[in-house]
């Protein structure tokens, strides 16, 4: 079986990315382990163990990786975060300051809602549609 098990998503700070990720979205921190070089390997998730593709958040090096936080896709949505109950996790994101930059939506797909992570990147949230 082959799958995509991480993506990188560059960030300014790792201590604040792991608080919005863990905190305001309720991702679990699966590994921060210190690196040689004075990085850390940081990767979040989503759900429980190995359920589903992981984010590797990594400390932006250089001015044109500092230049990409909060604009890796050119202002699209460039990340989907599925879940089971729309309402419950929207409410709880809401509550824990995640910016909507929608109403949520229910179209023929699916309930769904465009957000932003703390840098700027945009996502949906999304339940898809019964099948």
């Amino acid at each position: 079986m082959r799958r995509i098990a991480l993506v990188t998503l560059v960030v300014d700070d790792y201590d604040e990315a792991i608080r919005f990720y863990t905190e305001a979205l309720g991702f679990r921190l699966a590994e921060d382990a210190p690196r040689p070089d004075g990085s850390r390997w940081v990767v979040v998730e989503p759900g429980t163990e190995g359920g589903g593709t992981a984010l590797l958040l990594a400390r932006a090096k250089g001015v044109t990786q500092r230049a990409r936080v909060g604009d890796q896709t050119g202002g699209r949505v460039g990340f989907f975060l599925y879940t089971d109950d729309f309402a419950r996790d929207h409410a709880r994101m809401s509550a824990a300051g995640v910016t909507f930059l929608e109403a949520p939506r229910h179209e023929p797909y699916g309930s769904v809602a465009v957000f932003r992570d703390l840098y700027g990147n945009r996502w949906d949230l999304l339940q898809p549609a019964a099948s």
